[in-house]
């Protein structure tokens, strides 16, 4: 991660190792995901702890500052995201594959809007950090792409970058009210129009 100059890079913040310590950080990182997912990335830091069981103390020993716990939130979905994909580089179905993992993609998009935004417009340090979660995103998202182009199922001239800006803007159509039931249903009618575009001929999807 590059340093703002003159600073010292900031440090990572990462799972206590005394167990109780570690419980408390894993509940609070839990509770964040629900929290953030229902009120944003200004969500109150005080209900996360009420929700966790911990004091509020407690919460800002483990994440110094929001974006310190916006970054772990992000991290952990990225990272199970990315785990995802890995799992269904070799189903049998390739088109399958890639339209379960467009459906996670768009309900992580969904769930963390703005969340993303707040850590790459808080500075500088942490740029490098949401280029690397949008790679990882991208590589993982080609190789299922590849492997659906391949199988003859997929136009040919998709494209990874192209399918998840896509994704992408399906999310920010419906941000003021994904968790509605008709802003489940607006996402879920855009994210088929995708796949039927993307999808090459009768080829079953």
């Amino acid at each position: 991660m590059v340093a703002l100059a003159g600073q010292e890079p900031r440090p990572r913040v990462g799972p206590p190792k005394r167990a109780d310590a570690r419980r408390n950080y894993e509940q609070l990182v839990e509770q964040a995901k629900a929290v953030f997912a229902e009120f944003g990335a200004d969500a109150s830091l005080d209900e996360i702890s009420r929700r966790a069981g911990v004091a509020s103390g407690t919460l800002y020993r483990h994440f110094p500052t929001r974006l310190d716990l916006i970054e772990v939130v992000l991290a952990e979905q990225i990272a199970e995201l990315v785990e995802l994909g890995r799992s269904l580089s070799t189903a049998a179905a390739a088109f399958d594959a890639l339209a379960t993992w467009l459906r996670a993609a768009l309900a992580h998009g969904l769930s963390y809007r703005g969340l993303a935004a707040a850590a790459l417009n808080s500075a500088s340090d942490r740029n490098d950090l949401v280029s690397n979660w949008h790679a990882e995103l991208f590589e993982i998202g080609e190789i299922l792409l590849a492997r659906a182009r391949r199988s003859g199922t997929v136009v040919a001239d998709a494209d990874v970058s192209d399918v998840l800006k896509m994704v992408g803007a399906i999310a920010s159509a419906v941000q003021d009210a994904p968790r509605t039931p008709a802003g489940s249903a607006q996402a879920d009618r855009l994210l088929a129009l995708l796949l039927n575009g993307l999808r090459y001929g009768d080829a079953p999807g």
